[in-house]
C-alpha cells in the first residue's frame, strides 16, 4: 500500500495529534515513530525530521500534554470566587485531565522517556507546578502546602486512572466531583478549609 501524500497544514501538530492516538493505543512501550508516521499519513522519515527520534517525539507530546494539563486547569478555575475556591476548582481540573487523557497523564508525570532536560519540556513543566505555588500562595501556604495539594490532586487523579477507585468511579460526575472537593479542601492550609 503506497503511502498518501501529506495534505495537512500543520505536519507538527499532525504529527502530535498522531502520537498522542498512538499512545493512548499502544502506550510508551508500544510506541513508534513509524507507526506515528502511518497514523498521519506521512512517510516513515517525516517524524524523525521533526523530532529527531521516539524520545524526541515523546518529548514534544510531553510538553504539549503539559500545556494540555495547564489549559484545563485554568478552564476550570474561571470564575472561582475566592483562592480556595480556585485551588479546589484547579484539583478537579486535574483529575478531569487525567481521567480525559490518562496515557498523556502517565507520560507527563510517570515515563522518563521524555528529556525533561529539553527547554520546551522544562518550560511547560514549569508553568504548571509555577501555578501551583501560586494556588498556595494565594491562601497564604508554604511549600509544605504546596506539596499537600499536589499530593492530594494527583494521588486522586492517579489512582482514579489506575481504577483504584471503584466506589469514586461508579458514581455519577456531580457525586464524584463533590467527593473530590470534600477531600480536596480537607488539605487546605489551617484556616483556609
Amino acid at each position: 500500500m503506497a503511502e498518501k501524500p501529506y495534505h495537512h497544514g500543520d505536519l507538527r501538530a499532525a504529527l502530535l495529534a498522531a502520537g498522542e492516538a498512538e499512545l493512548t493505543e499502544k502506550g510508551v512501550e508500544g510506541f513508534s515513530l513509524r507507526s506515528v508516521a502511518k497514523r498521519a499519513g506521512v512517510s516513515h522519515a517525516a517524524p524523525a525530521h521533526h523530532f529527531g527520534d521516539t524520545n524526541g517525539l515523546l518529548t514534544a507530546l510531553a510538553a504539549e500534554g503539559f500545556t494540555r494539563f495547564q489549559d484545563t486547569l485554568d478552564a476550570r478555575e474561571v470564575g472561582a470566587a475566592d483562592p480556595r475556591d480556585r485551588v479546589v476548582r484547579a484539583g478537579l481540573g486535574y483529575v478531569e485531565f487525567a481521567l480525559a487523557r490518562p496515557a498523556l497523564f502517565r507520560l507527563i508525570f510517570s515515563s522518563a522517556r521524555p528529556d525533561f532536560a529539553s527547554a520546551e519540556l522544562v518550560a511547560a513543566a514549569r508553568r504548571a507546578y509555577d501555578h501551583l505555588v501560586g494556588l498556595a500562595e494565594g491562601l497564604g501556604g508554604d511549600e509544605i502546602d504546596v506539596l499537600s495539594i499536589w499530593a492530594i490532586a494527583h494521588g486522586i487523579a492517579d489512582l482514579a486512572v489506575g481504577h483504584k477507585l471503584p466506589n469514586l468511579q461508579e458514581k455519577s460526575r456531580h457525586e464524584r466531583e463533590a467527593m473530590v472537593r470534600a477531600v480536596l479542601l480537607r488539605c487546605l492550609p489551617d484556616g483556609a478549609g
